[in-house]
């Protein structure tokens, strides 16, 4: 005999033997192909863009979706020898609103560039510590080895 019992938000069911000897009854619902909110990757068995496929992270909707649906669909389609040759200026409209968000849209080489000046100023003040505290001049060289982090005292 099956039992219920529930925790707070949580429903435990509790079976016996003979409830999993039972066939089941539940009846399984064919997928509809043409159903527009089912997972169904980027591009849909029609050949649409899936505009809620979780592959495009959000970027269709928000305050540049329609430069990006403009620009991403002009390429999807384009028919030009070298694809999306003909999209400049759908691409164009998009950074550009994309350069208008900044907090939303961080450029990859800004956030780059502000984790090297970070690194920079640490790496600096590192110096100056290690200068201070031994007295030691620190060289630096335009080499590619790698610094092994030790120094000689002069």
């Amino acid at each position: 005999m099956t039992t219920v019992r529930e925790e707070g938000k949580d429903r435990i069911i509790f079976v016996t033997k003979e409830d999993h000897a039972t066939p089941s009854s539940a009846e399984i619902v064919e997928e509809d192909p043409n159903d527009p909110y089912e997972e169904r990757g980027l591009i849909l068995p029609s050949g649409e863009i899936n505009w809620n496929c979780p592959c495009l992270g959000g970027m269709a909707s928000g305050p540049c979706g329609t430069e990006f649906k403009d620009a991403f669909s002009c390429f999807h389609y384009s028919e030009e020898e070298m694809k999306g040759s003909n999209c400049l200026e759908q691409f164009i409209a998009m950074q550009e609103c994309l350069q208008r968000y900044p907090e939303l849209y961080p450029q990859e080489d800004e956030t780059a560039a502000e984790g090297e000046s970070a690194e920079t100023k640490q790496t600096a003040e590192d110096s100056t510590e290690t200068s201070n505290s031994t007295s030691s001049t620190l060289q630096y060289s335009n080499t590619t080895e790698p610094r092994t982090g030790s120094s000689e005292e002069s």
